[in-house]
């Protein structure tokens, strides 16, 4: 989940918290704003009612308790109108029963909805009533209780919260809109310097973040150029001594190659002549020309597989023969074996005279590899290798190798072999891609060699 998502729901967590304990104090307020209005209107009524009392008192003209008679007239407009809407006021003068007198319930508010009116019972309960003596020193007077309606109640905190409520929620929607794009706004260099890696992961090193005004991105931003620069230095020089190792692998490889055609070969060719002088002059010694014929016969085996390995070292035919010889070469070598386990299939497409002799080099050590893994890994009855330079990208030599051989192209990428990591390097050091994917029935294996770096290389050699 992106930064930005995560930062709008942490916000609305906090705007929807807000709401709630908003929501709650209001309803807290408005349960205590119940409970001062009853106890207000009890008093109110009280003092209306002690007044009439003692008016009484005075208009018959006693102080005697027998003579004191029930307040006349209290259920009146004029009390009626010192009740707060929504509250009962309980009396009883003097022995009479007690009587009621209620303020009208509509006039708090709008019918609350059936849950708030369960939850605002089950939070605080119904309304306690308030006992408010008509008069102290007059005890059998009675006293004045006041209730607030459950209903009222309920109208009235809802009402509050409402009023309340709704202006809260829009000064929350609205802050959270601002407060999004701020974020939004806020964040947005993220975008770009996501972009940035990403280019970098992909091996994209000159690509460079601009510089933002705000100090933490464009810290930032320096940092991710400062570490492309970094990388794109390491690469560079990794990719000129991967260039500098090759080029001394195959300079060892041809004087090995020449060291053994110039002293093994000479020797296995004398050892050869020599069995068979000392065979021709055995004639009257039938064990003497057996073993000479022995002597002979590891010899021609030795020197074919001591021309197999120099096959396989000198690199030198490319130079001379060019690449299509070389490989038309290969692939009649693996063809004209006693006992071929594949048939080799060569396609060769596009001018690849014209390719620089490092990639040419490359190109037939790779194919050289896959073919060798084909045979040794594999069960395969024919064996593809297409070789194509295309003319897009300003040149790219393209090289396939694709077999019938049933194997796991996933555990071939995963295995730490030398020779798939030297066909990996061998890529990497011109800037291109090795990738080892499933056929049909088998294993393919697919390298693409721009030879734009390489000819820059050949540019910068001889301008050196």
């Amino acid at each position: 989940m992106q930064l930005i998502v995560r930062l709008l729901l942490r916000l609305a967590g906090v705007v929807l918290l807000c709401l709630s304990l908003a929501i709650g104090w209001v309803m807290l307020d408005a349960h205590r704003t119940i409970h001062a209005e009853t106890a207000a209107s009890a008093e109110r009524v009280a003092h209306e009612l002690e007044n009439l009392f003692w008016r009484e008192i005075l208009w018959r003209g006693s102080m005697r308790r027998d003579k004191i008679l029930p307040i006349p007239n209290w259920e009146s407009l004029a009390t009626l109108k010192l009740v707060s809407p929504g509250v009962c006021i309980g009396f009883a003068p003097g022995a009479e029963a007690p009587r009621e007198l209620c303020s009208q319930t509509e006039g708090v508010g709008a019918p609350a909805p059936p849950w708030f009116a369960r939850l605002f019972d089950v939070v605080f309960g119904p309304p306690a009533p308030i006992r408010r003596p008509l008069t102290v020193r007059q005890p059998e007077t009675g006293a004045v209780v006041a209730r607030a309606d459950p209903e009222a109640a309920v109208r009235q905190a809802w009402r509050e919260i409402s009023m309340v409520a709704s202006v809260a929620v829009f000064m929350a929607v609205g802050l959270s809109l601002l407060a999004a794009l701020v974020i939004i706004h806020a964040l947005a260099p993220t975008r770009v310097v996501i972009d940035g890696l990403r280019r970098l992961e992909s091996g994209n090193y000159r690509h460079r973040i601009r510089a933002f005004t705000s100090g933490e991105f464009g810290l930032i931003a320096r940092a991710v150029n400062d570490l492309a620069e970094r990388l794109a230095q390491t690469t560079a020089e990794r990719v000129a001594l991967t260039k500098r190792l090759f080029e001394v692998q195959e300079e060892e490889r041809r004087a090995l190659a020449r060291d053994l055609h110039d002293e093994f070969g000479q020797c296995l060719t004398a050892t050869t002549a020599f069995a068979a002088a000392i065979e021709a002059g055995a004639q009257d010694r039938p064990d003497l020309a057996a073993d000479a014929r022995s002597i002979g016969k590891a010899a021609r085996r030795m020197t074919a597989t001591l021309r197999e390995a120099l096959a396989r070292l000198r690199s030198q035919d490319l130079e001379e023969l060019g690449l299509e010889a070389c490989l038309v070469q290969l692939v009649a070598g693996w063809n004209a074996q006693t006992a071929p386990r594949a048939v080799v299939h060569l396609d060769l497409m596009g001018d690849l005279a014209a390719v620089p002799s490092s990639v040419s080099t490359s190109v037939f050590r790779i194919a050289q590899e896959c073919l060798t893994n084909a045979m040794r890994h594999g069960r395969p009855h024919d064996v593809y290798l297409r070789v194509e330079r295309l003319a897009s990208n300003d040149g790219v030599v393209a090289l396939t190798v694709e077999d019938d051989g049933g194997g796991d192209p996933t555990r071939i990428d995963v295995s730490a072999g030398h020779g798939l990591l030297g066909m990996r390097e061998r890529v990497s050091a011109f800037g291109g891609s090795l990738e080892i994917g499933r056929a049909a029935r088998g294993v393919c294996v697919a390298a693409r060699i721009p030879l734009v770096s390489a000819n820059a290389g050949a540019l910068e050699r001889k301008a050196a």
